[in-house]
């Protein structure tokens, strides 16, 4: 019985090793047989909020990194001096209609007259008359854009969230001067995530677009992301060639037993993401691309 006993147990080691030795090579062979590189971050896009008129911040209703749904109101700015600028418009849209029908009825009159007897009106008077009458006009189109704009920049003063998404970088409150198109906050639009994989350019020829891609947030190292390889970058910032001293060339010396291969990014599309995972804009990763066999 013993013998059967160490028999039995000598076997279950054997098979405990060759699976741990089977599962070893197979993930050594993952790595040898298809691209990878823990070279990589989450990106997404990110929209700098700015008011689109000046004034004082009047009320803030996120807070740091509060999730918001598109059209959700971000801040207000104080809309008094705007409510004036539109009462001042609507005045001088009606002061305008008002010369308007001054000046049509003016030269309705001198254009009866010339009708009757050309020789009481000089063409001269008519002319003059019939300008003032469409300068009038033009005054009543220009009054009227005046007042559009007045009322634009009314409804710019509560400033709302574009997409949907996460605030970020709130660092003003309550009678901070915003000013027009200077960025006051950040909102990270949570709907556009993907992943830049930068590997090296000796793997770009082993993959293409279309070919899926494994990648693993350092976060959520047990919770691989699938996705697929949505493009390969077609350019990098040179490291030499740019003027120097004198406007000459810099160029860095290159040593022939070490040449570092350049990085070329690489995004990938993410796929469904699981429920567990929050993804966040930086974040590090690793990214493997899976070649068909």
């Amino acid at each position: 019985m013993k013998f059967f006993k160490k028999l039995g147990l000598g076997i279950v080691n054997i098979v405990l090793i060759a699976a741990v030795i089977w599962y070893a090579y197979q993930t050594f062979e993952e790595y040898i047989s298809n691209p990878w590189t823990r070279n990589g971050q989450l990106r997404g896009q990110v929209i700098q909020v700015a008011p689109r008129v000046s004034g004082p911040v009047i009320s803030v209703a996120v807070i740091d990194n509060q999730f918001v749904s598109e059209g959700d109101l971000l801040f207000e700015i104080d809309p008094e001096q705007f409510t004036i600028a539109i009462a001042q418009a609507e005045a001088n849209l009606r002061r305008s209609h008002i010369s308007s029908k001054s000046a049509k009825i003016e030269y309705d009159r001198l254009l009866e007259i010339f009708e009757k007897d050309p020789g009481a009106i000089s063409q001269k008077d008519l002319n003059r008359r019939e300008s003032n009458y469409l300068q009038s006009l033009s005054n009543i189109d220009v009054s009227n854009e005046t007042l559009r704009n007045a009322k634009l920049n009314l409804g710019y003063t509560s400033v709302h969230a574009a997409v949907e998404g996460y605030v970020s970088n709130i660092n003003f409150q309550i009678g901070t001067q915003a000013v027009a198109n200077t960025p006051i906050l950040a909102l990270v639009d949570s709907n556009s995530f993907w992943v830049f994989g930068y590997f090296r350019e000796s793997q770009i020829g082993r993959f293409k677009i279309g070919d899926p891609a494994k990648v693993t947030l350092m976060a959520y190292p047990d919770l691989p992301l699938h996705g697929t390889v949505e493009s390969l970058g077609w350019g990098i910032a040179p490291s030499d060639g740019n003027a120097g001293a004198y406007l000459l060339p810099s160029i860095k010396p290159v040593f022939q037993w070490i040449r570092l291969a350049q990085r070329i990014p690489v995004r990938i599309k993410l796929e469904e993401i699981p429920e567990d995972v929050e993804l966040r804009f930086g974040l590090t990763a690793s990214v493997m691309i899976e070649r068909s066999p």
